[in-house]
């Protein structure tokens, strides 16, 4: 089956930054070189919520087909986590879900320079470090995909565009 990009892409309302390496990458637990990124989304963002649960749900239906062997593992790993929860003594993820995505190719870094006379909105690539940080806000496109991996099985988070 056929990975159905338009079902598990999302890009996001207005989310901030975390663990942000999206200029140069670094080595993952496995020592393979990525970007990355911890996205945290305000709760009361209920539109970005649910095109994230939508993706991840469509994510799940296409690794019960071609991951799991027709069903959805019981220990299934999902990518949406509660800040409060899971990260109560960082203020920052208070009132937050956050989830990390990764890309093995450097993600699209861009910011809005006005319209041009078509009326659509124009980018500037950015390439100074110092404008897209840790903590700073910004809109992201990422992909939903199952995996399948030394038998963890669960839905992860690729990194395509920040803007």
């Amino acid at each position: 089956m056929a990975i159905d990009n338009q079902t598990t892409k999302v890009i996001t309302g207005k989310v901030r930054l975390s663990y942000c390496h999206i200029f140069e990458p670094r080595p993952d637990d496995n020592g393979e070189e990525k970007y990355s990124v911890s996205i945290l989304v305000p709760k009361d963002d209920k539109d970005t919520l649910r095109k994230i649960k939508a993706a991840v749900d469509a994510a799940v239906e296409q690794g019960k087909s071609s991951k799991w062997g027709g069903k959805v593992p019981a220990n299934l790993k999902k990518p949406l986590r509660d800040g409060d929860e899971e990260r109560p003594d960082d203020e920052a993820y208070a009132g937050h879900y956050f989830f990390n995505a990764t890309s093995k190719t450097k993600p699209g870094i861009a910011k809005p320079v006005g319209k041009g006379p078509d009326g659509k909105v124009k980018f500037q690539e950015i390439t100074d470090s110092t404008e897209v940080y840790s903590g700073c806000y910004a809109k992201v496109s990422i992909n939903f995909y199952p995996y399948d991996a030394k038998g963890n099985r669960g839905v992860a988070a690729g990194l395509n565009n920040v803007v």
